[in-house]
C-alpha cells in the first residue's frame, strides 16, 4: 500500500491550473519533460530517495471527479472548454526515476516526467510535496542510524509529527533508512514494520508504587517487559526494576530491559548498568529516549553511554535541523526544444538527463556524472530507470524490505567523509561534455 493515499488532482497549487488553462487556450500541449531535483543544502552531504511508490500510485489514479469539476466551475475562474478537457484528463506520460532507497546529491534529477504539457504541469505540486517530505525524512533518519553506530534505533515520533500523513511517512521513510521499528501501530499493520513500545510515566503514576507498576506490567507482558525507570528517582527505579526482574527470573521469565527518558544519559546509564549486572540481570538491555537526533546520538556513543538501543522522536520526525528540502520541478524540454532557467542562483540544466554513477572495484562510490540519456560514461551505472510508460507502471514496485536493503547496501558504499554531520566532504558530481554543450548552445 502506498501512503499517503492520493488526495486527488485538486491537491495542487492554483497556478498549476491557471497555467494549464493558459496552455489549453493557446493549444499549447506538446510533450514536455520536467526534472525533479534538490538544490544544495548546507547541512546535508547526501539525500535518500523516498516517496516514489506513492507518486506512481497517484499518477495511475489521476482523474478529476465530476464533483471536482463542478467545484472548479463555481470558482468562476475557468472556461467551460478547459473544464471539459480536465474532465477527460488522465496521466498518459512516462516517468524515469531513481529507485527508493537510492542515495542522490544536489542538482541530480531524482525523477523526470515526460508527458503532454498540461498533464506534466498539474502534477508538480504533488510530486514535490510527496517526494520532498519522504526524502527529507529518510535522509534525517539515515543520519540517526549512522550516529547510533550499530545500535538499534526505533521511531518514537508519531505524537509530534505534523499530522497523520506525516506520521505515516516518517515511519516508512525511517524504516527504509534502517530504523528497526516504530511506535506507529498503523504503520506496522500496513507495511509490516516491527512495532515497539512499553509504558509512559502516566502508567507508573497510576499505581501506588513503581514496583506495583512493574509487577503488573510483567505479569501481562512477561516476554517483552521493559520498565520506564525515571518517573521519580532513576536509580531507585532501576533497583525496583531489578527486584522485579529477579522475581521474573524465578518464574522462568527474563526482564527485557529498562528505559531512560531524562537526565544525564551517560552517567545514569552506567549506574543503571551496574545495578542490573549486580542483580545478575546482565541480559537486560538499557533503552533510552530523550529528544535525540544524530548529534545527540553521536555524543552519547562517543562518551561511552551504556545504552543498547535508542528511541528517536521529535527531532527526527520533524527533521528539526533541516525541516524542508529545496526540491524543485523545472521544465527542461518542450517539444523539440531544450529549455532552461537562468535566474541568478537558480539555474537549471536543460535536456532529458540521466545520472551515471562510477564505483571502485570494491563497490565504493567514486562520483556521479549528470549527462544525456544516450551518453553513458564507460563503466558507470545509470540510476534513472523507467517506472511508468504511457501512464501505466512498468512492472511491480519493490517491497519495503527490498527498498530497505537497497539503501543499506548503497550507504555502505558511500565514504564516511560524505556522511559527516558537520562540514561533510562534497561528493563529486560532474556534468558531461555533451550536456554542457547543450547548455552553452541555448
Amino acid at each position: 500500500m502506498s501512503f499517503p493515499p492520493f488526495p486527488g488532482p485538486l491537491f495542487t497549487d492554483l497556478y498549476e491550473l491557471t497555467m494549464a488553462a493558459g496552455y489549453f487556450d493557446r493549444q499549447l500541449d506538446d510533450t514536455a519533460t520536467f526534472s525533479l531535483f534538490v538544490r544544495p543544502h548546507p547541512r546535508r552531504g547526501y539525500f535518500v530517495a523516498a516517496g516514489l511508490q506513492a507518486v506512481v500510485d497517484a499518477l495511475t489514479r489521476f482523474q478529476f471527479s465530476d464533483e471536482e469539476i463542478d467545484w472548479l466551475a463555481q470558482t468562476g475562474q475557468f472556461r467551460r472548454g478547459f473544464l471539459a478537457h480536465l474532465a477527460t484528463l488522465r496521466f498518459t506520460g512516462s516517468v524515469m526515476a531513481m529507485a527508493e532507497g537510492e542515495i542522490f546529491f544536489p542538482d541530480e534529477p531524482v525523477l523526470e516526467v515526460t508527458a503532454p504539457l498540461i498533464e506534466a504541469q498539474i502534477i508538480e505540486t504533488y510530486l514535490i510535496n510527496t517526494m520532498g517530505v519522504a526524502s527529507m525524512l529518510a535522509t534525517k533518519a539515515a543520519r540517526c542510524v549512522h550516529a547510533a553506530a550499530g545500535r538499534p534505533v526505533v521511531d518514537f515520533s508519531l505524537r509530534r509529527t505534523q499530522g497523520s500523513h506525516a506520521g505515516m511517512t516518517v515511519a516508512r521513510s525511517a524504516h527504509i533508512a534502517g530504523f528497526s521499528g516504530t511506535s506507529n501501530v498503523l504503520a506496522g499493520k500496513i507495511w509490516g514494520i516491527p512495532i515497539s513500545g512499553t509504558m509512559a510515566h502516566s502508567y507508573v503514576t497510576a499505581f501506588e508504587s513503581e514496583t506495583d507498576a512493574f509487577e503488573a506490567y510483567a505479569s501481562l507482558f512477561p516476554d517483552n517487559a521493559v520498565f520506564l525507570i525515571d518517573t521519580y528517582d532513576t536509580l531507585q527505579g532501576a533497583r525496583a526494576a531489578a527486584a522485579v526482574g529477579i522475581r521474573m527470573r524465578e518464574k522462568g521469565k527474563a526482564l527485557m530491559g529498562v528505559r531512560l527518558d531524562s537526565g544525564d544519559m551517560v552517567a545514569l546509564s552506567r549506574q543503571v548498568r551496574r545495578i542490573l549486572d549486580e542483580a545478575g540481570l546482565t541480559e537486560a538491555r538499557i533503552f533510552a529516549s530523550s529528544g535525540f537526533d544524530e548529534y545527540a546520538l553521536e555524543r552519547l556513543v562517543a562518551d561511552g553511554a551504556c545504552i543498547d538501543a535508542f528511541g528517536v522522536g521529535t527531532r527526527m520526525g520533524t527533521s528539526a535541523d533541516a525541516p524542508y528540502l529545496d526540491m524543485v520541478y523545472k521544465m527542461v524540454r518542450m517539444g523539440d526544444r531544450n529549455v532552461r532557467k537562468v535566474s541568478e542562483g537558480k539555474m537549471t540544466l536543460a535536456g532529458e538527463k540521466q545520472v551515471f554513477r562510477r564505483a571502485a572495484a570494491d563497490g565504493r562510490f567514486l562520483g556521479d556524472v549528470i549527462g544525456l540519456r544516450d551518453d553513458p560514461p564507460d563503466g558507470a551505472a545509470a540510476l534513472l530507470t523507467p517506472v511508468m510508460q504511457k501512464g501505466r507502471p512498468v512492472g511491480p514496485m519493490p517491497t519495503l524490505s527490498e527498498i530497505r536493503s537497497r539503501f543499506s547496501e548503497n550507504f555502505e558504499r558511500l565514504d564516511d567523509g560524505h556522511k559527516r554531520f558537520t562540514d561533510p566532504q562534497p561528493y563529486p558530481v560532474q556534468i558531461s561534455d555533451r550536456l554542457a554543450e547543450i547548455q552553452d548552445g541555448l
